[in-house]
């Protein structure tokens, strides 16, 4: 398993949110870049970033700042947020970034994930996040009447090969992940699942490790001081 320490971009800054809410982010590292070089320095191999400004405007507008840090880390990178067209996925795949996550864009737009995919193969991922098992986009701002299992299994059968999974309650709560739904998840259907939402401690670590995903984003947990990057992923690396 693959340990994807976080970061989340806010009017250029490294915050955190918590469920999702824009009101509480708060900054949690002097800057990106000083982020990144930390988790390179404790062995990372992979970063998550995302762009909440874009998420929630539906553009990208961190793009420039995120394609820079990226560069400049060392580290392979998938990125998220505002990402509604194919001229947004060309520009970060153009720019160094590995993986884009499609995210609103799977739920509204089913072509543009059916064109990424026929045109970027595995490099394409979709963000699910769900609030009670239920869809949501445009930052988490709006409801959909999709069910997560349901959006996955459509989006598995055009192509995608990675779906980053978050239950939104969990998410900034340092309260452990949605084992019950991620388990689910990786049972009905055959992509690569990559955890995000609620990580606080190694345990969480090592119970994902038992569910078999591919990976794990680790974010406040880091930041906080409750999870020891290095040690996660010394342990996620034995599974």
């Amino acid at each position: 398993m693959i340990i994807l320490p976080a970061i989340d971009i806010k009017d250029g800054n490294c915050v955190r949110l918590v469920k999702g809410d824009y009101s509480t982010a708060h900054q949690v590292c002097e800057s990106p870049y000083k982020a990144a070089e930390q988790f390179a320095q404790a062995g990372a191999t992979w970063m998550h970033m995302v762009d909440l400004d874009g998420a929630k405007d539906a553009k990208l507008v961190n793009a420039e700042l995120i394609a820079d840090v990226a560069g400049s880390s060392g580290l392979s990178v998938e990125v998220g947020g505002g990402i509604r067209s194919m001229e947004a996925v060309e520009y970060y795949l153009s720019h160094g970034i590995n993986r884009v996550i499609l995210g609103s864009a799977a739920v509204k737009n089913r072509q543009l994930v059916v064109d990424a995919v026929k045109s970027f193969g595995d490099r394409i991922t979709v963000g699910i996040d769900a609030k009670d098992g239920m869809v949501r986009a445009e930052g988490w701002l709006d409801n959909s009447d999709i069910n997560y299992i349901e959006l996955a299994k459509r989006i598995e059968d055009v192509g995608v090969k990675t779906i980053v999974f978050t239950d939104i309650d969990q998410d900034g709560t340092l309260a452990g992940p949605n084992l019950k739904q991620l388990g689910d998840l990786t049972h009905e259907v055959g992509c690569n699942i990559i955890a995000s939402g609620g990580v606080a401690v190694l345990k969480d670590i090592i119970d994902l490790t038992e569910l078999n995903v591919y990976g794990a984003i680790c974010g406040k947990s880091i930041y906080s001081g409750t999870l020891d990057l290095k040690q996660a992923i010394e342990a996620a690396a034995k599974k």
